[in-house]
Protein backbone atom coordinates (compact mmCIF):
# COMPACT_ATOMS: atom_id res chain seq x y z
CA UNK A 1 0.00 0.00 0.00
CA UNK A 2 1.35 3.46 -0.83
CA UNK A 3 1.97 6.26 1.63
CA UNK A 4 -0.95 8.41 0.46
CA UNK A 5 -3.01 10.04 3.14
CA UNK A 6 -6.48 11.43 3.44
CA UNK A 7 -7.34 14.70 5.15
CA UNK A 8 -10.52 14.26 7.17
CA UNK A 9 -12.70 16.73 9.08
CA UNK A 10 -10.97 15.87 12.36
CA UNK A 11 -7.49 14.71 11.36
CA UNK A 12 -5.42 12.99 8.76
CA UNK A 13 -4.78 9.28 8.27
CA UNK A 14 -2.71 7.31 5.82
CA UNK A 15 -4.58 4.91 3.56
CA UNK A 16 -2.84 2.07 5.39
CA UNK A 17 -4.08 3.38 8.75
CA UNK A 18 -7.64 3.66 7.43
CA UNK A 19 -7.55 0.10 6.09
CA UNK A 20 -6.13 -1.28 9.35
CA UNK A 21 -8.68 0.64 11.40
CA UNK A 22 -11.61 -0.66 9.35
CA UNK A 23 -10.32 -4.25 9.53
CA UNK A 24 -10.14 -4.05 13.32
CA UNK A 25 -13.53 -2.56 14.08
CA UNK A 26 -15.63 -4.93 16.20
CA UNK A 27 -18.40 -4.64 13.61
CA UNK A 28 -18.91 -5.52 9.95
CA UNK A 29 -19.25 -2.44 7.76
CA UNK A 30 -20.52 -2.23 4.18
CA UNK A 31 -20.99 0.88 2.05
CA UNK A 32 -23.57 1.06 -0.74
CA UNK A 33 -23.40 4.09 -3.05
CA UNK A 34 -26.34 6.22 -4.21
CA UNK A 35 -26.86 3.85 -7.18
CA UNK A 36 -27.41 0.89 -4.80
CA UNK A 37 -24.03 -0.64 -5.71
CA UNK A 38 -21.85 -2.20 -3.04
CA UNK A 39 -18.58 -0.25 -3.01
CA UNK A 40 -16.88 -1.50 0.15
CA UNK A 41 -17.08 -4.10 2.89
CA UNK A 42 -14.78 -4.55 5.86
CA UNK A 43 -12.92 -7.82 5.82
CA UNK A 44 -12.85 -8.49 9.54
CA UNK A 45 -11.56 -11.70 11.09
CA UNK A 46 -14.97 -12.64 12.50
CA UNK A 47 -17.20 -11.39 9.69
CA UNK A 48 -20.83 -12.38 10.35
CA UNK A 49 -22.11 -12.53 6.78
CA UNK A 50 -19.53 -13.83 4.32
CA UNK A 51 -18.55 -11.60 1.42
CA UNK A 52 -16.01 -11.95 -1.37
CA UNK A 53 -14.38 -9.29 -3.56
CA UNK A 54 -16.70 -10.43 -6.38
CA UNK A 55 -19.59 -8.53 -4.73
CA UNK A 56 -17.93 -5.14 -5.21
CA UNK A 57 -19.91 -3.23 -7.83
CA UNK A 58 -22.98 -5.49 -7.53
CA UNK A 59 -26.41 -4.15 -6.72
CA UNK A 60 -26.95 -4.51 -2.98
CA UNK A 61 -30.23 -6.29 -3.64
CA UNK A 62 -28.18 -9.19 -5.05
CA UNK A 63 -26.24 -9.45 -1.78
CA UNK A 64 -29.30 -10.30 0.34
CA UNK A 65 -31.57 -13.34 0.50
CA UNK A 66 -34.52 -13.00 -1.94
CA UNK A 67 -37.01 -13.03 0.96
CA UNK A 68 -35.52 -9.80 2.37
CA UNK A 69 -34.95 -7.80 -0.84
CA UNK A 70 -38.28 -5.98 -0.46
CA UNK A 71 -37.13 -4.73 2.96
CA UNK A 72 -33.78 -3.57 1.56
CA UNK A 73 -35.62 -1.73 -1.22
CA UNK A 74 -37.97 -0.05 1.28
CA UNK A 75 -35.05 1.14 3.42
CA UNK A 76 -33.20 2.56 0.41
CA UNK A 77 -36.38 4.22 -0.88
CA UNK A 78 -37.01 5.97 2.45
CA UNK A 79 -33.36 7.05 2.71
CA UNK A 80 -33.43 8.50 -0.80
CA UNK A 81 -36.71 10.35 -0.13
CA UNK A 82 -35.20 11.75 3.07
CA UNK A 83 -38.03 10.45 5.24
CA UNK A 84 -35.75 8.14 7.26
CA UNK A 85 -32.09 8.28 8.28
CA UNK A 86 -31.68 4.88 9.91
CA UNK A 87 -33.19 1.43 10.22
CA UNK A 88 -32.34 -1.30 12.68
CA UNK A 89 -33.25 -4.88 13.37
CA UNK A 90 -31.87 -7.95 15.08
CA UNK A 91 -31.92 -11.63 14.30
CA UNK A 92 -30.66 -14.88 15.75
CA UNK A 93 -28.24 -16.81 13.57
CA UNK A 94 -26.72 -20.11 14.71
CA UNK A 95 -27.24 -19.23 18.38
CA UNK A 96 -25.75 -15.75 18.01
CA UNK A 97 -27.68 -12.49 18.48
CA UNK A 98 -26.94 -10.19 15.51
CA UNK A 99 -27.73 -6.46 15.56
CA UNK A 100 -27.94 -4.86 12.10
CA UNK A 101 -28.22 -1.14 11.43
CA UNK A 102 -28.48 0.87 8.24
CA UNK A 103 -27.61 4.58 8.11
CA UNK A 104 -28.33 7.04 5.31
CA UNK A 105 -25.11 8.82 4.35
CA UNK A 106 -25.71 12.43 3.41
CA UNK A 107 -23.34 15.17 2.30
CA UNK A 108 -23.10 18.60 3.94
CA UNK A 109 -26.10 19.78 1.90
CA UNK A 110 -28.26 16.84 2.98
CA UNK A 111 -28.08 15.01 -0.35
CA UNK A 112 -28.26 11.22 -0.16
CA UNK A 113 -24.84 9.74 -1.02
CA UNK A 114 -25.28 6.13 0.03
CA UNK A 115 -26.01 3.73 2.85
CA UNK A 116 -23.78 2.37 5.57
CA UNK A 117 -24.65 -1.10 6.87
CA UNK A 118 -23.24 -2.05 10.28
CA UNK A 119 -23.66 -5.57 11.65
CA UNK A 120 -22.48 -6.70 15.06
CA UNK A 121 -22.62 -9.91 17.05
CA UNK A 122 -23.91 -8.63 20.39
CA UNK A 123 -24.40 -12.02 22.04
CA UNK A 124 -21.72 -11.39 24.69
CA UNK A 125 -22.64 -7.72 25.12
CA UNK A 126 -26.19 -8.71 26.08
CA UNK A 127 -24.77 -10.75 28.98
CA UNK A 128 -22.96 -7.82 30.63
CA UNK A 129 -23.99 -6.85 34.16
CA UNK A 130 -22.70 -4.43 36.75
CA UNK A 131 -19.57 -2.63 35.67
CA UNK A 132 -15.95 -3.24 34.91
CA UNK A 133 -13.58 -0.33 35.40
CA UNK A 134 -10.82 0.46 32.97
CA UNK A 135 -7.95 -2.02 33.35
CA UNK A 136 -9.96 -4.42 35.51
CA UNK A 137 -8.73 -7.22 33.29
CA UNK A 138 -9.39 -10.84 33.98
CA UNK A 139 -6.64 -13.12 32.77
Amino acid sequence: MNDSSLSLDTGQLSLEQINIMLKHLPVDVSFVDSNDELRYYSDTADRIFARTPAVIGRKVQNCHPPKSVHVVNKILEEFKKGSKDSAEFWIEVKGRFIYIRYFAMRDADGNYRGTLEVSQDVTEIRKLEGERRLLDWED
